[in-house]
């Protein structure tokens, strides 16, 4: 039987609650990101830019648009006749069938597919960060220091320690301790969700594990096991841009990091690229009336009105005298004439009216889903319409086939949300 000295087991099955109405038809993977990528691509181009041929990806949650995105993985050059990518769901078994329960259930289950290639050693990704990283690179630490597992961290301001895994090493980068978001950090080392296991120890671990945990979980249940049972583990430290896109705000934030004038994290760079599906559209069609500054614009776009500080995704139209500003358009959106958009998110497919008003007003925060909506950031959902001569203030959710009647005096306040789960 041939083998694979590494393969990938990529968790993409996450629902991305955090991100509110984005994630109504979507799992958190498949987000749209930087005006032509989605959030899973970056992982994906680590693995084949690290020499990481065999992935598998594990979904569950609104899994659709992410397995038409990666097909058969040609972009990524994981079209392989032995390994490349494969989708992973949850499946039937002989009598029954379970939902993935946790990180490290979802790898239990499909235990058979690793064994399939035989591999010395496991590699444990997340699908839902912004990063670029060299695997091989932690792989060959991993190997030096005769580790059983490498999780890589990336150190995190003090404060914001207490949100994350936190791993308590010895000089020697040894793990010692795992605190799992802790009241009082010890030091800001936080794990990053990757993790590099020698195969046949992590076998033993999950099958142990997941006898006890009925929602195993690699943070919570695998690494404190395996640290109680003397296993050598280290931390890789991470240098570089990784940004954890969980939270609408982080999303909007990691989006506007890339117009800067030179951006913390490079889509430009040639020896490091980032692969994606690439649709076919024409090219973008810019009037003598509009004005763009400081933005990434997709193919297809036509642009009559005003663009500041914006990322604009594929196939999008403004309308004239329209002005756009601090947000995201997702692509096929098509907004009218005479409308202003300020520090929003539009997603896939929405249509917007003329003469709308959209984040303007006070910053107050949601009234319904504090929680979400608390940064001044309004929220158009996926195949939404906003009729014309609407006002809309911040932090506000709307989503659905919407009519003036939706709408009290045309107008919804700062903190207020219009959310129709009917759409056709």
């Amino acid at each position: 039987m041939k083998r694979k000295n590494i393969i990938a087991m990529l968790l993409a099955g996450g629902q991305g609650s955090r991100l509110g109405i984005l994630t109504t038809h979507v799992a958190k993977p498949a987000i749209a990101f930087g005006g032509k990528y989605r959030i899973i691509d970056f992982t994906l181009s680590n693995c084949i830019n690290s020499g990481i041929d065999t992935v598998g990806v594990l979904t569950q949650y609104q899994p659709l648009r992410l397995n038409n995105h990666i097909g058969i993985g040609i972009p990524w050059d994981l079209d392989k006749n032995y390994g490349g990518v494969s989708i992973l769901p949850p499946f039937v078994k002989t009598k029954t069938g379970e939902w993935y329960s946790g990180t490290a259930n979802a790898v239990f289950q499909n235990i058979d597919f690793i064994n399939n290639y035989s591999p010395e050693y496991v590699l444990i990704l997340s699908g839902d960060h912004i990063y670029k990283m060299d695997y091989e690179k932690m792989l060959n630490y991993h190997i030096k220091k005769n580790a059983d597992a490498t999780i890589a961290v990336f150190e995190v301001p003090i404060d914001e320690a207490h949100r994350f895994g936190i791993m308590n090493t010895d000089k020697d980068n040894k793990i010692n301790q795992f605190d799992e978001k802790p009241k009082i950090p010890k030091n800001n080392l936080a794990s990053m969700g990757i993790y590099i296991f020698n195969w046949k120890i992590l076998k033993n671990a999950l099958a142990n594990t997941n006898s006890i945990y009925p929602k195993n979980d690699f943070g919570k249940h695998v690494i404190p096991y395996m640290l109680n049972g003397g296993n050598n583990l280290y931390a890789y430290k991470f240098q570089g841009f990784w940004k954890d896109v969980g939270t609408l705000h982080a999303y909007w934030e990691a989006n506007m990091e890339l117009i800067k004038l030179i951006p913390d994290f490079n889509l430009y760079e040639t020896y490091w690229k980032i692969y994606t599906k690439n649709e076919i559209q024409p090219p973008q069609y810019i009037s003598s009336e509009a004005y763009i500054e400081k933005c990434i614009i997709g193919e297809g776009t036509i642009i009559e009105g005003k663009i500041y500080n914006s990322v604009i995704g594929s196939n999008v139209s403004i309308g004239k005298d329209t002005i756009i500003k601090d947000s995201i358009i997702m692509s096929n959106t098509v907004i009218g004439n005479n409308s202003i958009i300020y520090k929003s998110i539009l997603s896939e497919d929405s249509m917007i009216g003329e003469n709308v008003k959209l984040g303007i007003g006070e910053n107050i925060i949601s009234r319904e889903y504090p929680e979400l909506y608390n940064t001044g950031i309004s929220v158009v959902g996926e195949r939404t319409s906003i009729p014309n001569n609407i006002n809309i203030g911040k932090n506000c959710a709307i989503y659905g086939k919407l009519k003036n009647e939706d709408f009290r005096y045309n107008a919804l306040s700062s903190g207020e949300s219009v959310i129709k789960k009917e759409v056709d």
